[in-house]
């Protein structure tokens, strides 16, 4: 007899626990030791075996152990040498993928990891240092003390909650309205439910309290050094204001009219309103002994030998605001238009009107998703987003679909080829697109494609905004000595510029195009850097009372987002685009923080640029 199958049978249930189990494998907490995940995960391998074959029934059990001694530090080289024998076997033999790619899993993690398998046998310990770490605080570039400010919050001591973020980062609002959220990533709260809304939290927290009306901590005592930062962007505008309160002069020569960098010139209004970054930057400014020489380029206004001799060091946050072109023909055409320069003209003010227009974007960036959605403002006719890998979009999923309700289109597996124009005007008529069909993953875990055999797609359109990344005019400073590599300037995780004395660069121009977080943590790193390297060991003050910790609930609850003004309404002005979160769902959404700088692991990250 036939059956139909039952609901609510016992695979189905299942099916629920292993949904929410999922988040424990996302929330793997930083600063274990990665021989305790692949056990972890190869103990999860062999519960999956039919138990059919041997190689995969029997052998992974036998590779676990032999792992599991690794671990206990109670093994040696040969232990490790037939682990890999053992492995390779079962790669070779075993039925089915459970026990293939559990082998091949354990084979990866012994090229990877070679140092800490070395370790663990030759000394008994891991290669570094490793122990569990705050999940927020770690992630965040800046290490932002996450869990106080959201205790904070929970308070409703708001002007507190700005001025322990600026211990830290002196862009709370700003990073408020456009951070990335690393923070959240591998937030503990997803094993009951969902992560915190950190940023939610924090833009939650400026939008009670200006920012312009909280002071900062006030500067030490001068010590009469002088440094040049060149760069007024995140990144030089933090180390400047750390310099500041640590009580040393910081002299600030900024290309533009206004401070901000990208901020300003990069991020468009509905998303950054630049009333909003004029509070953080009013009040850094105000910190201490900073000065700016507006509309200062150095190369053109002043020379960098120049900097080297009057100032007791250099602090180089350029920042990449030049966008790139295509090395192919018709790409200097009038009507194509790198993404990074498009946004900047708009910031600054020009007029631009793609009414009827059918634009046509190339990339799929955080800055491309900001150029589709600026030329919806513009009341383009249509704007499509190519891609030629699905993986290849890397803005931030929330953007992606603010664009997509925004009437911006996409099409994956479609590769560049050529631009068309028109030879009486000059101007771009089309461009030419290649279908293009998946391929194997490369060993980082990236999708590959190839040519298909369908024909070449033409694709008419009036208007082409290259969002294919960014670059640095690092001319100036490679002439006068400063060591490049492929357009970056070369400096190590101190930002101290190589074979440099007293240099020191971060942010953009040393990483190539990233987010301001990661700028804003380069300057704070530099400022501290610069310190010592003058001499001092100075602290900044923060004198911020931390509320206690209490225990918390771990009843499932929803996560609080922050809404967004109609699509059909939004899209057709540059006006702020999030609605503020109401006292009821900040105050509910912050105490679902499990306060994991108290309870459990949690070992707080320790000295500045950790």
């Amino acid at each position: 007899m036939r059956k139909l199958t039952k609901k609510g049978n016992m695979d189905s249930r299942m099916s629920v626990v292993l949904n929410k189990f999922k988040t424990r494998i996302t929330s793997y907490p930083p600063g274990m030791c990665p021989l305790v995940l692949y056990r972890s995960l190869l103990q999860l391998s062999m519960n999956q075996s039919c138990g059919k074959c041997v190689p995969c029934r029997d052998g992974l059990v036998e590779v676990e152990r032999l792992l599991h001694l690794i671990l206990k530090g109670e093994a040696s080289p040969d232990t490790l040498s037939r682990m890999k024998d053992l492995c390779k076997m079962i790669a070779q033999t075993a039925d089915c993928a459970v026990g293939v790619v559990s082998a091949n899993m354990i084979l990866d993690s012994m090229e990877e990891f070679a140092d800490e398998y070395n370790s663990h046998i030759s000394s008994q310990r891991c290669a570094e240092n490793k122990v569990q770490t705050v999940p927020c605080i770690t992630l965040c570039p800046a290490h932002v003390n996450v869990p106080g400010y959201i205790a904070l919050i929970n308070e409703g001591r708001y002007a507190d909650v700005i001025n322990l973020i600026r211990d830290r980062n002196p862009f709370p609002t700003a990073c408020a309205m456009v951070c990335e959220h690393p923070c959240e990533n591998k937030c503990r709260r997803q094993i009951i439910d969902e992560p915190i809304n950190i940023r939610g939290l924090k833009k939650f927290a400026v939008d009670q309290v200006n920012a312009r009306e909280v002071q900062p901590p006030k500067a030490n005592v001068k010590t009469g050094k002088k440094i040049a930062i060149v760069g007024g962007g995140p990144s030089g505008l933090t180390c400047a204001y750390y310099l500041a309160l640590m009580g040393h002069k910081a002299v600030v020569f900024e290309e533009h009219e206004k401070l901000g960098g990208m901020l300003r010139y990069g991020i468009p209004e509905y998303r950054l309103p630049k009333a909003k970054l004029d509070d953080d930057i009013e009040i850094l400014i105000k910190a201490g002994d900073i000065e700016v020489k507006y509309g200062t380029k150095v190369g053109r206004d002043i020379q960098f030998a120049d900097l080297k001799k009057d100032y007791d060091a250099v602090y180089l946050g350029i920042g990449a605001q030049i966008g790139n072109r295509m090395p192919v023909e018709n790409a200097d055409c009038p009507n194509v238009i790198p993404a990074a320069d498009f946004l900047q003209r708009i910031a600054k003010g020009e007029k631009i009107d793609l009414t009827g227009k059918k634009v046509a974007l190339i990339g799929g960036g955080n800055v491309a998703m900001d150029a589709a959605r600026t030329a919806a403002r513009l009341n383009a006719a249509t704007i499509h987003v190519f891609t030629r890998k699905r993986d290849d979009m890397t803005a931030l999923a929330s953007e992606v679909q603010c664009a997509m309700q925004e009437g911006v289109r996409f099409r994956t597996l479609l590769s560049f080829l050529n631009i068309e124009a028109n030879e009486e005007t000059g101007l771009v008529q089309a461009l030419w697109l290649q279908p293009e069909i998946v391929g194997p993953y490369d060993k980082d875990g990236m999708m590959t494609t190839e040519h298909s055999s369908a024909y070449p797609y033409r694709f008419k359109c009036d208007l082409l905004i290259l969002g294919v990344g960014q670059r640095s005019d690092v001319s100036p400073f490679e002439s006068a000595g400063v060591p490049v590599e492929r357009g970056r300037i070369l400096a190590d995780e101190t930002c101290q510029v190589q074979n440099m004395e007293g240099v020191f660069s971060g942010g953009d121009c040393v990483t190539g195009p990233s987010t301001a977080i990661n700028a804003i943590a380069a300057g704070q790193v530099a400022a501290y850097n610069i310190d010592e390297y003058l001499g001092y060991h100075h602290k900044v003050e923060c004198t911020v009372k931390i509320p206690s910790a209490i225990p918390k609930s771990y009843a499932p609850t929803g996560r609080a987002e922050i809404e967004e003004r109609d699509p059909f309404e939004r899209v057709c002005d540059f006006k702020h685009v999030e609605i503020p979160m109401t006292e009821e769902e900040g105050k509910r959404e912050a105490g679902r923080c499990l306060r994991c700088d108290h309870f459990g692991c949690g070992s707080m990250v320790g000295g500045r640029g950790e």
